[in-house]
């Protein structure tokens, strides 16, 4: 198993998305896991992360429309996006929680369009 974000697609503003990523044991289990994104011509930054025990962080931008969550059995990490805007439009990364370097990769975002 590789890093995998998927459920990306294009959605008018206001709606919702659901993002899933599968992710290798290896990096899972017991780390912290981060959902990122990188727009055109921005630096990827950091959207949400959740520690092994299930604590949350958000970044300013999401607060209170995005939602973070883990399933340590399945070794898989999701992210709820509400009330989605036109400048949420980005490839949707998942990596461990401290910008990849545990994971050292970067596998497969998924892309998010919102349309306004």
């Amino acid at each position: 198993v590789q890093l995998q974000a998927y459920g990306g697609g294009l959605v008018q503003a206001g709606g919702y998305l659901r993002l899933s990523c599968a992710a290798p044991g290896s990096i899972f289990i017991g780390n912290s896991m981060g959902w990122y994104r990188q727009a055109p011509g921005k630096e990827r930054e950091l959207v949400a992360g959740i520690t092994w025990g299930g604590k949350k962080n958000y970044a300013d931008f999401v607060k209170g429309r995005f939602t973070i969550s883990r399933d340590n059995a399945r070794n898989a990490v999701y992210l709820q996006m509400n009330s989605l805007k036109p400048e949420d439009t980005a490839v949707y990364y998942c990596n461990d929680a401290l910008d990849g370097r545990i994971t050292g990769y970067w596998g497969h975002g998924t892309q998010v369009t919102v349309s306004s």
